[in-house]
């Protein structure tokens, strides 16, 4: 095979040190120059400079966990050509497995130009990634606290859930605090906290609070489950906040992603923050789509499929597409996904239908990305348009074509038989 990097260096990366191999092709048997660091800073600058100092600008490492960040981090900006790669395209062969032939055996496939690079994205979009990440973990941790006080309400044998719609509102919240208050209260204080514009009625909320047996170790575990929530929505909010200024850049991105149906502010600087903006990153919409796990899997052998499922890719730009998918398919503005919906359910059922709209969405985003053309499917006509409302207009062009053709002086025979060919694809010359 042709030696497409002719000095290639490759990283073995633990968490305490890296084993970096230099191949050096330029010669008729290759020279390898091997050389151990350690993770810390100044050690990963020593790296740094002793690929430099060897004219080595093309550099691969494994993805191994989060401990290749530091020396990416290192790297970056210095030299050329660093390439993350998945561990399945550069694993060793059994049997022949240690540090130094790791590194060794890294450098030799990357100088064929043969393992695959991982998608890396630029800093500052790295850093808007570990943001909008946190969020999406602290915005489960209370939807999940919630879940628990809820749950707590149940056991304790309270129905406010059951007259109230938001259980978190401001008078279901002030009722609940006046019960777990150590003070004695009765139906006029339950009744103070109710808002005037509540449409439950007052029976209905008395005995919805009639026969609360909380013991003091249960209205303790709910306090502090109150102000955990409490904590988490001043923390959500004070994210968000950071997370705006660093999206300022990305303004012009975020509205033109906004113009897809189903897309809204928050969703679009999640998908911003995880695929970046420049396409050029991705060879095609298909590679997009297979890292976002979104893409179905490939399993046959002896020509028997064994299993089509989508991949555990993209946990957290996954989830966010598929919540786009189902605002897109409610959407009552723009119906083109709604049809897509019903007609993709009723074949593969509404789990895999709202997969594939949210890999359709996902599409549309590469291209508009990547062309900065505005959302316009090219069957967005035949979609907003009915099956009899195409064949009337197709049958007005009809006629007008027909009227023109006759005025131009065919026959009625010379039509006919135009007709026929093109319908046979056949080009008949008419005299």
């Amino acid at each position: 095979m042709e030696v497409i990097y002719k000095k290639a260096c490759g990283v073995d990366v633990h968490k305490s040190f890296i084993v970096a191999v230099i191949c050096d092709s330029t010669t008729v048997k290759p020279q390898y120059l091997r050389k151990r660091f350690s993770t810390f800073n100044n050690s990963l600058i020593e790296f740094r400079n002793w690929l430099l100092a060897n004219d080595c600008q093309n550099v691969c490492m494994e993805s191994t966990g989060k401990y290749y960040i530091p020396v990416y981090n290192a790297l970056e900006g210095h030299i050329s050509n660093v390439v993350v790669a998945n561990p399945k395209w550069v694993r060793c062969i059994k049997g022949e497995k240690d540090d130094n032939k790791d590194a060794k055996w890294i450098a030799d496939l990357f100088k064929l130009g043969i393992v695959r690079s991982s998608f890396i994205p630029t800093k500052d979009i790295r850093v808007l990634r570990e943001l909008t990440r946190y969020l999406y973990k602290l915005t489960n941790m209370r939807t999940s606290e919630k879940n628990r006080f809820t749950n707590s309400l149940t056991v304790g044998n309270c129905k406010l859930d059951m007259v109230f719609s938001d259980i978190f509102g401001k008078s279901s919240s002030a009722i609940i605090n006046t019960i777990l208050s150590q003070n004695k209260y009765e139906d006029k204080d339950i009744l103070e906290n109710v808002d005037k514009r509540c449409k439950s009625s007052a029976v209905d909320i008395l005995n919805a609070v009639n026969g609360i047996s909380w013991v003091d170790a249960q209205k303790e575990r709910m306090t502090v489950i109150q102000e955990h929530i409490d904590y988490l929505n001043d923390s959500i909010e004070s994210l968000r906040k950071t997370i705006d200024v660093l999206v300022k850049p990305y303004e012009g991105y975020i509205n033109f992603l906004c113009t897809i149906p189903g897309i809204d502010r928050r969703s679009a600087i999640t998908i911003i923050s995880e695929i970046g903006t420049d396409m050029s990153q991705f060879s095609s919409h298909y590679r997009l789509a297979s890292w976002a796990g979104l893409a179905p899997g490939c399993n046959e052998s002896a020509g028997k499929k064994k299993s089509v499922k989508i991949s555990r890719a993209g946990v957290y730009l996954k989830p966010a597409l598929v919540e786009v998918a189902h605002s897109a398919v409610a959407d009552k503005q723009c119906d083109y996904y709604a049809v897509k919906y019903k007609q993709l359910s009723k074949r593969r059922g509404k789990k895999r239908a709202i997969i594939a709209i949210a890999r359709k969405i996902l599409v549309a985003i590469y291209h508009m990305l990547l062309t900065g053309e505005v959302f316009n499917p090219s069957d967005l006509a035949n979609v907003e348009t009915s099956d009899k409302d195409r064949i009337k207009y197709t049958k007005n062009n009809f006629v007008q074509s027909t009227k023109q053709l006759f005025s131009l002086g065919l026959t009625q025979e010379e039509i006919i038989i135009l007709i026929n060919s093109q319908n046979s694809n056949i080009l008949t010359p008419i005299t």
